[in-house]
């Protein structure tokens, strides 16, 4: 089935409506609001599947603080389902400190929809409306642990960049997010 995106008119929080062939509406890709900080709390575990015990919850939670859903929103989206099912987020913002930098923050997409473009199409949609505002480098980073998420960052032309250690032939940065929080860095040039 292909879908389209179909802009919303503009105003602060747009909404983008993704329809099918037939044109029935199948979600709706938006800027969040703070009352989402709740409805992405509510699916960390599950969609993380319990990844590190307690311990990978407090700091998956802690990554994601309701200011960013006050802050951030017109450099974030979020993914409603019909029903009202959560299917997706990403939480990104613009450099204060070095201008033409974009960051890409955090990013959950539904058990349900991985392998769908979901994820993709997020990171598409923050490269597009961030380079429409000076945006030519966008980072990002993703734990030792994650070959996946190497693997996606690498498919959407993001490039590791050096550390001060390997893992398994990549480089890391050991410490990154302080003690034991290794990460690898990806950096993005955008066109």
């Amino acid at each position: 089935m292909r879908t389209t995106v179909v802009d919303a008119p503009a105003r602060r929080h747009r909404r983008w409506a993704v329809r099918d062939d037939n044109g029935t509406m199948i979600e709706t890709l938006r800027h969040p609001v703070e009352d989402d900080h709740a409805r992405v709390m509510a699916v960390m575990d599950e969609w993380w599947g319990g990844l590190g015990g307690e311990s990978g919850h407090l700091f998956r939670t802690s990554l994601l603080p309701r200011l960013y859903f006050q802050h951030f929103t017109d450099t974030s989206y979020l993914l409603d389902l019909p029903g009202g099912k959560l299917g997706a987020f990403l939480i990104g913002f613009l450099s204060q400190s070095e201008p033409g930098v974009g960051y890409i923050h955090f990013v959950g997409v539904a058990p349900a929809v991985r392998r769908t473009g979901v994820g993709a199409a997020l990171y598409r949609r923050f490269f597009l409306d961030s380079a429409a505002r000076g945006v030519r480098k966008v980072h990002s980073i993703t734990g030792t642990g994650n070959q996946q998420s190497v693997a996606f960052h690498t498919r959407l032309g993001f490039t590791l960049e050096p550390g001060d250690d390997e893992v398994d032939g990549l480089p890391v940065h050991r410490n990154y997010d302080g003690p034991g929080r290794d990460a690898f860095k990806f950096a993005r040039h955008l066109p």
